[in-house]
């Protein structure tokens, strides 16, 4: 679970409402914005993207705020167990361990590297499987990203629909009271879906995306180690670089 992300909107959130008002909230309600805004941005995102991609929306939003992702210094500690084991006893050693490891990318890969597969063709394939998460990744955010440009461009829409009916019955001194209303709420609405919801899912997200693929890119590194039968010293300085300063001395200190 990610708190960051869920203190950081609720704060969002309490922080907008403490703003208006709470004994003044009921001045920021109106259904006819509601329609135009919210209605009008989920409409457009179901008119642009595939059905099963809207479907998806709700689990990639999840990615926001509960994530899984192993720390990529016990990925480097394992794999330097793994090279010091190849080491004493042969890469052909790995193939019963392989079944122990839960991440379906280094499984992969060790079981190429165990049956003795060209190390050119290993790294195609692992790089392969990384552009295409990284795709897949980026096509979970857009749907969120168009969500953010549609928000306050409907929002501008129901400031125009406001502004008409304000304008065009000027006479009736009742109206104009909800008419501006609708014109200065739907823009309203338009910016809190895309600057407190949308945005920062997709910056989120994104962050995420990069992290996976840079542990993914330390697997594939450690991986051709393993078969290219580096010493666990060497495995351990090139995997290094991959890590913060600051956590090199975890992966190094044993290793010097």
């Amino acid at each position: 679970m990610d708190l960051a992300t869920i203190i950081g909107l609720c704060a969002a959130i309490g922080l907008v409402l403490y703003g208006m008002g709470l004994d003044r909230l009921s001045a920021f309600i109106d259904m006819p914005s509601v329609y135009i805004t919210l209605g009008g941005s989920f409409s457009a995102a179901v008119m642009a993207f595939p059905a099963a991609r809207i479907m998806n929306a709700i689990g990639v939003a999840k990615n926001a705020f509960f994530v899984k992702s192993r720390p990529p210094v016990a990925v480097i500690t394992q794999i330097i167990e793994f090279a010091e084991q190849a080491r004493r006893e042969g890469i052909l050693a790995l193939e019963s361990r392989a079944l122990e490891i839960t991440d379906e990318f280094m499984k992969q890969g060790i079981q190429l590297a165990v049956d003795g597969t060209e190390p050119d063709l290993i790294k195609e394939i692992l790089s392969t499987e990384i552009s295409f998460m990284e795709s897949r990744h980026e096509d979970g955010a857009k749907i969120f990203d168009f969500l953010a440009t549609m928000g306050p461009a409907f929002g501008m829409i129901g400031t125009l629909v406001g502004l008409v009916l304000m304008l065009g019955n000027m006479s009736d001194v009742a109206s104009i009271g909800p008419n501006m209303a609708v014109a200065l709420i739907t823009t309203l609405y338009g910016s809190m879906l895309a600057n407190i919801a949308c945005l920062p899912i997709v910056e989120k997200l994104k962050t995420y995306s990069a992290k996976e693929v840079m542990l993914k890119e330390l697997m594939l590194e450690g991986i051709m180690s393993l078969q290219s039968g580096d010493n666990p010293r060497i495995v351990a300085q090139k995997l290094s670089v991959f890590l913060e300063p600051s956590q090199r001395a975890l992966v190094l200190k044993d290793k010097r």
